[in-house]
């Protein structure tokens, strides 16, 4: 007779957060100015490999992956397709398109046994156009064509710095769009960006849209999505009066706002761009559909978002000097339960966790369970608080009351509630079911778009 399997619980005991403790009388690290850095790090959330790259462990990478679904849904609604391109990118795509002369100096590159050169490639418009490539002349029923890929980047930084915000490796969602002519490309651009604008409504960090230069990337014309921090290496130029946004290097080329008021300069992070590529890439790479029954150059997009830098400038954002603080929908676990310490007085009462952990559970709400039980709440709360974990339940000393209370600490709202077995379940659904609704909100704003 085979044994039935015991639910699956979600232990803290079995989760590998290698906690860095730092001495009270050690000296501060180099990029100590990031508060984010710091606590992804001490809290287990990343780990340094060598220098600009990280290991990005389980709560890191729950993090992301939250993120990457958000993202998978914004692309699903837009008709774009998922795939996955090769890191490595032969040279001489680059070559043709005239990019290599120009970003060598940043490029990871190297050899294969037979002294094939290839670049560990940053970003993929040669790769995307050659693939429409090699399918070339399509038949403009296609059109437009919109592909998409979540991977791994790599950029030779000079002086990597900040953590995620910018290493050498980093996680990018990339979008290539491929249209029959200008107008169309406007079309799918604008398209694109309400898709920006309705992932980042979702994460819930202000953000802003700025004009921005085109760069070694190219094309007619970009914008940049910013999370406005004292740690960004960008200066915005802004007037709400008049809602202009742009980056010091568009404003100082173009005029200034027309109502003339004076301008706010803020730093920030640049966590998105998007650019009108036109036929910078199709037309040397010979990517084309039939028209009159001749190939035609295909109108193209591209549009980036650097997935690690979103989650490292969002908590640097969010968190204060000593707890992280994820956006709703980007934190690891919703709820963190905790048990009694063995051998209290109310380690009675440690079933109550194991209920209380089944009933989050089956509810649809992300929870972990705090079973170091050899460790006094006071000290496991400090790492739940640290760790940035939005609602703690702890059965702590009014759990063995003829009727028990159990304690919620809610760290959004700054407070600490004494509830019911029923009330903290119900308040759990509802700040969850809360969250769902602005989900909703905000979808059916952007559809009605």
């Amino acid at each position: 007779m085979s044994k039935k399997l015991l639910p699956r619980v979600n232990r803290i005991s079995k989760l590998f957060q290698p906690l860095n403790i730092v001495p009270k009388d050690s000296k501060p690290r180099d990029e100590v100015s990031s508060k984010s850095y710091k606590l992804m790090v001490d809290m287990g959330i990343i780990r340094q490999s060598s220098n600009g790259m990280y290991n990005l462990l389980p709560l890191g990478l729950r993090a992301l992956e939250k993120l990457n679904t958000l993202v998978d849904d914004e692309m699903a609604n837009i008709d774009a397709q998922k795939v996955l391109l090769p890191h490595l990118i032969p040279s001489t795509l680059w070559k043709a398109t005239g990019r290599l002369e120009v970003a060598e100096n940043e490029l990871f590159m190297l050899h294969d046994r037979h002294q094939k050169q290839y670049i560990l490639s940053p970003t993929h418009e040669e790769a995307v156009t050659s693939l429409i490539a090699s399918v070339s002349p399509l038949s403009k029923k296609m059109l437009p064509i919109k592909l998409y890929q979540i991977s791994s980047k790599w950029r030779d930084e000079m002086k990597p710095r900040l953590g995620v915000l910018r290493g050498r490796e980093f996680i990018m969602k990339d979008l290539y769009t491929f249209d029959a002519d200008l107008d169309k490309a406007k079309e799918t651009y604008d398209l694109v960006c309400k898709a920006y604008d309705n992932l980042f409504q979702k994460i819930g960090v202000e953000f802003v849209k700025v004009a921005a230069d085109t760069g070694i990337i190219g094309g007619s014309f970009s914008n940049e999505y910013h999370y406005v921090s004292n740690i960004g290496e960008t200066v915005v130029v802004s007037c709400t009066s008049c809602n202009y946004f742009a980056t010091t290097e568009i404003h100082n080329k173009s005029s200034c706002p027309q109502c003339q008021r004076e301008l706010c300069h803020n730093t920030s992070v640049e966590v998105g761009h998007t650019f009108l590529l036109g036929t910078k890439y199709s037309e040397p790479l010979k990517a084309t559909y039939t028209a009159n029954g001749k190939p035609v150059p295909l109108v193209m997009g591209c549009f980036g978002l650097g997935l690690t830098r979103i989650l490292g400038a969002a908590l640097e954002i969010l968190s204060s000097d000593e707890e992280l603080r994820w956006p709703r929908p980007l934190v690891p676990y919703n709820v963190c339960v905790m048990p009694p310490k063995n051998g209290s007085k109310e380690a009675s009462a440690s079933r109550y966790a194991d209920n209380i952990y089944q009933v989050i559970e089956q509810s649809g709400i992300d929870v972990i369970l705090d079973d170091r039980t050899h460790f006094t709440i006071g000290k496991r709360m400090i790492d739940a608080r640290r760790t940035g974990y939005p609602y703690i339940v702890v059965v702590g000393k009014r759990s063995t009351e003829p009727r028990p209370m159990f304690e919620i600490h809610d760290l959004y709202e700054d407070k600490r509630l004494d509830l019911s077995f029923e009330g903290v379940i119900d308040y759990l659904r509802t700040t969850n079911d809360d969250q769902t609704t602005r989900y909703e909100m905000n979808e059916v704003r952007y559809k009605s778009n």
